[in-house]
């Protein structure tokens, strides 16, 4: 909207218009046009300040407030404004002298709990506390404030009992119903949190269609719903971060990708730091790159999410980037102590160790082993104690507290176990699994580990069957649920050991299944069947039976247009290299009839491979693979080349 549309004498009703149907930015452009006119206007200032708050743009609510102040001293209203603004935009300190300003006595209570809040957001809870217990204990806000702390101390149920009285009082109010979802999923207690979920994104759903919730799912376009004094009081932005949180925790990476995709659209830089976060951290898999650079952007802002430091600490170790975790954090060590935990600490400080002293490292690793082992068995006998007391309630909070710990010595045990598979010391890995097996025994992590180091020895593959058989089982139903590298090495360990007969019954499931996903879905790859006949023909090219596993492997791939892909292309590729390596020094032959066969495959995958990558690239890696190298395409003719070479079709 431009100012020559707006005729004379029609400016106040224009603006109150504007403002009543929520179109705040038109309102914002023509006041502040208002304003260069004339700059000590009080109404514009009001008006602008009024609009700047409730796009949720509080630094320049601030600006517009804090004129006013300066301008009508008198009236309370601007400064309390001000110091609120000032708060939204998360300047304490300024905030907190703004409160000292306000000096009527209509306005103490109002400033008591606007300094508590501050207090609040600067994490000085025993001030705020403080602050909250001046407030009169039949004013509703005292509820919701002491729940507040409730939760920061950890006593999430206590917390969860103050927001339900709230909301007796206060009625049906969209951030004291998630607040309440908060405090379930902070007691694992999932169920309900959803339900609260759910409650919110329905009303928002049902009284604001205008904020567009769940149109980016369906692929629809839709622009921008702003960061509104609206959509802050619909909670629906916390309610999806909340959805998104869960269903990753339950390990459905599609549910939580879908809830953030859900929640009302916003332009990149209008997200909140939650959010970011929240898409760095569940769109990992799929966009690594564009994930480390929203995790470093938001630790280069304040505030940002606590869990932002650690996470980031993590994913560096988990992609090996353990140079830029060290920078990271020595860089920040003024964080070390307020965002990482001394456990998660420790940790880290091992992981960086083992890439200079794989020694120190394993030495740092078991002293938390035995620190962590020292704990479960004392939570062990805790949990027997409640037990045979008949304490249902202190049984369940027991078996909680154990499985936590269980969580985190498992991945200190798997750290210190991948020292020495690394270095190919499978006997040791295995050993030091067996020290665990009265903790671990029931735990997924630890029976698929031991699966995989049994059957890297290649000489216990019938135990190995034993570890594999009820990971397998448990899913039989939806065996695609299951790791293509799970079945694979399953079937091998039973060709190893006799059972063929097993192996394909196994396969037969795995068709069928797959099968049945293209009759639902005859767009979607499926490579479970594909890479388990490509790890069966590795097995024999590395027995010396290239016939016979070159042909598996070729085999493996039909149809290339579903099968061919950058995973299934990494084991194919195996095969043949070893293959030419050893037609190259002459230690094997093969019939022509078999080299006609590899030359007709290799044509096939330069034909259906334009599209697929080769490799993963690392994704902070500077210096990139050309892209029209970085194709099966490309890769195929090589070989091809190299094919021709080794048998003289080149001379």
């Amino acid at each position: 909207m431009t100012l020559t549309t707006i005729k004379d004498g029609e400016y106040t009703a224009t603006i109150y218009k504007l403002i009543k149907d929520g179109r705040y930015g038109d309102a914002i452009h023509i006041l502040s046009n208002e304003l260069q006119k004339h700059m000590k206007s009080r109404a514009a200032l009001s008006l602008l300040g009024y609009s700047y708050y409730h796009m949720q743009d509080f630094s320049n609510a601030a600006e517009c407030y804090e004129q006013l102040t300066q301008l009508h001293p008198e009236v309370e209203e601007y400064k309390l404004y001000y110091a609120q603004s000032l708060y939204g935009a998360c300047a304490y300190s300024e905030a907190m002298k703004a409160t000292f300003m306000l000096d009527k006595p209509n306005s103490h209570t109002k400033m008591i709990k606007l300094q508590a809040a501050i207090e609040y957001g600067e994490k000085q809870y025993s001030a705020a506390k403080t602050l909250v217990e001046q407030l009169p204990q039949d004013d509703p806000d005292y509820d919701v404030d002491m729940g507040c702390l409730l939760y920061q101390e950890g006593e999430y149920e206590e917390a969860c009992k103050k927001f339900m009285s709230a909301m007796q009082v206060l009625g049906y109010q969209p951030e004291l119903s998630y607040n309440i979802g908060l405090c379930y999923y902070s007691l694992k207690n999932y169920a309900q949190a959803l339900k609260h979920i759910g409650e919110i994104i329905e009303r928002g759903i049902r009284e604001h269609p205008e904020l567009s919730v769940g149109m980016a799912t369906e692929g629809i376009e839709v622009r921008s719903v702003g960061n509104t004094l609206v959509l802050h009081e619909t909670a629906l932005i916390e309610a999806f971060n909340l959805k998104a949180a869960i269903e990753f925790q339950l390990k459905n990476l599609e549910g939580a990708q879908e809830a953030l995709t859900d929640m009302p659209p916003r332009s990149e830089e209008e997200l909140d730091p939650v959010t970011l976060h929240n898409q760095a951290l569940m769109n990992m898999d799929k966009n690594p790159s564009e994930g480390f650079e929203k995790l470093a952007f938001l630790l280069q802002q304040i505030p940002f999410p606590p869990v932002t430091f650690g996470n980031l600490l993590l994913l560096y170790c988990k992609y090996e980037y353990f140079d830029l975790a060290a920078d990271v954090l020595a860089e920040n060590a003024h964080l070390t102590y307020k965002f990482l935990s001394p456990y998660l600490y420790e940790f880290l400080d091992a992981m960086l160790t083992c890439q200079t002293a794989p020694e120190e490292a394993f030495r740092k690793f078991d002293e938390m082993n035995g620190k962590l082992t020292e704990q479960l068995r004392k939570l062990a006998k805790q949990v027997q104690e409640f037990r045979l007391a008949r304490d249902d309630d202190g049984l369940k909070k027991g078996l909680q507290d154990y499985d936590q710990m269980l969580e985190k010595y498992i991945p200190v045990l798997m750290a210190q176990a991948k020292i020495y598979w690394n270095r190919e010391n499978y006997d040791m890995v295995e050993k030091i699994f067996r020290k665990s097996v009265e903790i671990c025994n029931e735990h997924d992590t630890w029976k698929l580990n031991v699966a995989h180091v049994l059957f890297m020895q290649e000489n216990k593959y019938k135990e190995a069957i034993g570890f594999y058989e009820p990971i397998v089982k448990k899913h039989y139903d939806n065996i695609l649920n299951v790791s293509a590298v799970v079945l694979a090495n399953l079937c091998v360990s039973y060709i190893m050991t006799s059972q063929n007969e097993e192996a394909e019954e196994l396969m037969r499931k795995i068709e069928k299944e797959e099968e049945q996903i293209s009759y639902d879905d005859p767009d979607k790859k499926v490579f479970h069947l594909c890479i388990v006949n490509l790890v069966i023909g590795t097995l024999y090219c590395a027995k010396g039976n290239y016939d016979f596993g070159i042909s598996r492997v070729i085999k493996s791939l039909e149809p290339y247009n579903k099968k061919l892909g950058t995973d299934t292309w990494f084991y194919a590729k195996r095969c043949f290299l070893s293959l030419l390596e050893n037609m190259a020094k002459h230690m094997i032959l093969l019939r022509d009839s078999v080299v006609q066969e590899c030359i007709q495959f290799l044509e096939h995958c330069e034909m259906y491979g334009k599209e697929e990558s080769a490799i993963i690239e690392q994704p902070l890696e500077e210096e990139r693979i050309h892209i029209g190298k970085n194709t099966v395409t490309y890769e195929a003719r090589l070989l091809k080349a190299l094919f021709y070479e080794v048998i003289g079709w080149n001379q």
